[in-house]
C-alpha cells in the first residue's frame, strides 16, 4: 500500500501575470504531485535578498504518495514548464514561479538534493504568514514550536500585505467521486485504465472475473448453445461481486474504480440471446439492477473497431481471436443505446482511438484531466 504524506509547499512569483502563474502552479501541483487540501491567501511582499519586483506568495497543503526524491523532481519540472530559469551562480533573481518544499510530514531530511524543513523558512514572513493561515497547529519538527509561534518570533521586518484575490483550489478526484465505473467494448482498455487509476489514487479496484467463467470459451465456439448460460452466469457473478465490493469502502481507500458496470450484462444479452431467452433474462436483470449501487461517474471508452481488433489480437486470448468486426459493432451500438436511455446516469464518453494511455504518460493524464474536469 502506498504511504500518504502531508506536505506544505511555498509558491512565489514576481514576473509576468503573477496571479496566473500561481494558479497554473497550483493546478499543475494537483495534476503531478497530489491532492491539494488547502490553499492559503496570497501575500504581496518585496523581493528579499536582491533588487527585484514585488512578489506574490502563498502556501499549499498537499496530500501526496510521492517519496521526497520524486517530489523534488516533479517540482523542478513544474517550474521549468512555467518558464522558471534558474541562476547558475545561486544568486536570487526574478522568477515566474518558485516552489519550495517547506515540510514533509514531520520528517527531517538532509540530502544532496533536499533539506527539509526548509532551512530558511523561519526567517521569512512571506513564508510563515501564508503557512500559518493553513497550518497554525502544525509543529516545526526542529524548533518543536507551532507555526504561529514561529511567526510571532520571526525577525523579518519586511512589509507584507494580504491580496484580496484568492486562488482556486482544484477539487481532488477523490472528493468528487466515491465510485467510478469504466466501461467500453471488448479491447477498449477499461481494465488497464481502472488499474492505473487505482494505483495513482490508491483506490479500491473491482475487476470483472471473466477469466473464471467456464462458459466463455465454449460460447465463442458455439454461441447459440452457450449464450444463455454464459449471460446468466455473468449476471449472477457481477451482481454478487458488485454487491459485496460496493457495500463497504476500504478503511484506507475512499474511492472505488471498477472496469465494468452491471448494465453491460443487458447490453451483451441483447446481442447474444434469442427473443424468448432475453425476455426471461430481462426479468432477472431488473430485479438485481434495483439493488446495485449506481456509479457517481460512468466513463465509456470509445475505440474504433479497427483498433479493438488489433488490441484483441495483441493480448492473445485464444477464445477471443474469432471475434468479428460485426459483433463488436453490435456491442458498441448496445452501449450507445444504453447511454442515450440513461438520463440520470452521470456519463462521460472519451474517444481513445488515437491514444496509447498505457504507454504514454501525457495521454493518460489527458484522460484523468477529462474525468477531473467533467
Amino acid at each position: 500500500m502506498k504511504i500518504q504524506r502531508i506536505i506544505y509547499l511555498s509558491l512565489g512569483s514576481n514576473q509576468g501575470n503573477k496571479l496566473e502563474n500561481l494558479q497554473k502552479a497550483v493546478n499543475l501541483i494537483a495534476q503531478k504531485i497530489g491532492a491539494i487540501l488547502r490553499v492559503a491567501p496570497i501575500y504581496k511582499t518585496p523581493a528579499l535578498g536582491f533588487n527585484g519586483a514585488t512578489f506574490f506568495n502563498t502556501c499549499v497543503k498537499v496530500s501526496t504518495y510521492l517519496p521526497p526524491e520524486a517530489l523534488i523532481q516533479r517540482i523542478l519540472k513544474i517550474e521549468e514548464s512555467l518558464g522558471r530559469v534558474r541562476s547558475t551562480d545561486n544568486n536570487y533573481t526574478n522568477r515566474t514561479i518558485d516552489i519550495d518544499i517547506l515540510l514533509f510530514d514531520d520528517e527531517i531530511i538532509f540530502s544532496k538534493e533536499l533539506i527539509v524543513p526548509h532551512p530558511r523558512m523561519l526567517e521569512r514572513k512571506f513564508v510563515l504568514c501564508p503557512l500559518s493561515d493553513i497550518a497554525s497547529d502544525v509543529i516545526h519538527p526542529v524548533e518543536k514550536k507551532h507555526i504561529t509561534k514561529c511567526l510571532d518570533v520571526c525577525k523579518d521586518n519586511s512589509e507584507i500585505h494580504k491580496v484580496d484575490t484568492n486562488l482556486t483550489r482544484p477539487i481532488p478526484l477523490t472528493e468528487k467521486y466515491n465510485y467510478i465505473a469504466i466501461e467500453g467494448n471488448i479491447g477498449a482498455g477499461k481494465t488497464s485504465l481502472a488499474k492505473m487509476m487505482s494505483d495513482e489514487f490508491n483506490a479500491k479496484v473491482v475487476l470483472e472475473r471473466f477469466a473464471d467463467n467456464p462458459f466463455l470459451p465454449k460460447f465463442y465456439e458455439d454461441e447459440d448453445r452457450y449464450a444463455f448460460p454464459l449471460e446468466m452466469s455473468f449476471l449472477a457473478d457481477r451482481y454478487q461481486q458488485l454487491s459485496d465490493d460496493l457495500a463497504q469502502f476500504d478503511l484506507f481507500k475512499n474511492l472505488i474504480v471498477s472496469d465494468y458496470y452491471i448494465f453491460k450484462s443487458l447490453i451483451f444479452a441483447q446481442v447474444t440471446l434469442q427473443k424468448e431467452e432475453y425476455l426471461l433474462y430481462r426479468k432477472m436483470f431488473d430485479l438485481m439492477y434495483k439493488e446495485i449501487t449506481k456509479p457517481d461517474l460512468y466513463v465509456y471508452l470509445y475505440q474504433n473497431t479497427e483498433r479493438l481488433l488489433k488490441n484483441i489480437e495483441k493480448r492473445g486470448r485464444v477464445y477471443e481471436q474469432n471475434i468479428s468486426a460485426d459483433y463488436l459493432k453490435k456491442i458498441h451500438n448496445g452501449y450507445s443505446n444504453f447511454i442515450k436511455s440513461q438520463l440520470n446516469l452521470n456519463t462521460l464518453i472519451i474517444d481513445v482511438s488515437e491514444l496509447d494511455f498505457v504507454n504514454n504518460t501525457n495521454e493518460y493524464q489527458l484522460i484523468i484531466n477529462k474525468i477531473q474536469d467533467h
